[in-house]
């Protein structure tokens, strides 16, 4: 099956049309915790559209899903960031958080291109597996993602046992905000000049 929703005027899936034939056999797949969280995730949807912030949902999301151990895989270039967020969300939760640079590895242990090959010393490694594996642990219920790298959330999602959601991705360019340049037409220009294979755009 191929499919290019993106590409599509209509959106007639939006008032019931089954664009694939499979909704039937589809709906049998929601059951167990699947279902759970679809239901809450719909559930807090509807009570809460346009009224609360993605971080007040995620809280009620926790609690209506019976969560008690959360864990933030977080970016060490948003340590402020995952310290707010951490004692936020440590009122209510038991909170584990996990920065990127855990273990202190060297970029050399992997022949890893360095980001200052003048400086002295060790230049860590970003950590994805280690940090899915230390909040596996601590038994977390649910893993939050602050600003991870692209590729180092990949990792992250990979080797995590519990499920995982997304706070903030790393941008370094447009203050996290990857949607800026979808917004923005001068970008829009590079990105395509990027995707078709331009890799400074």
């Amino acid at each position: 099956m191929t499919m290019k929703c993106a590409l599509c005027d209509d959106k007639e899936c939006y008032k019931g049309k089954d664009c694939t034939g499979g909704s039937e056999d589809v709906a049998k797949r929601y059951t167990g915790g699947d279902l759970q969280t679809l239901r809450t995730a719909s559930e807090i949807e509807a009570k809460y559209y346009m009224k609360k912030t993605r971080i007040e949902e995620l809280i009620i999301f926790a609690r209506r899903m019976g969560y008690k151990r959360l864990g933030i895989a977080f970016c060490i270039g948003l340590e402020k960031e995952a310290r707010v967020l951490h004692g936020i969300l440590e009122k209510g939760f038991e909170t584990h958080s996990v920065c990127c640079k855990v273990c202190g590895m060297d970029k050399s242990l992997f022949k890893v291109t360095r980001l200052h090959p003048e400086r002295d010393g060790v230049e860590a490694i970003c950590n994805p597996i280690w940090q899915a594996q230390i909040l596996n642990e601590a038994g977390t219920d649910l893993n939050i993602i602050l600003g991870l790298c692209i590729g180092h959330d990949i990792l992250f999602t990979k080797h995590s046992k519990a499920p995982v959601t997304t706070i903030a991705v790393k941008d370094r360019v447009l203050a996290h905000n990857p949607l800026g340049a979808i917004y923005s037409g001068y970008y829009q220009k590079r990105l395509k000049e990027a995707a078709e294979g331009d890799e400074n755009g």
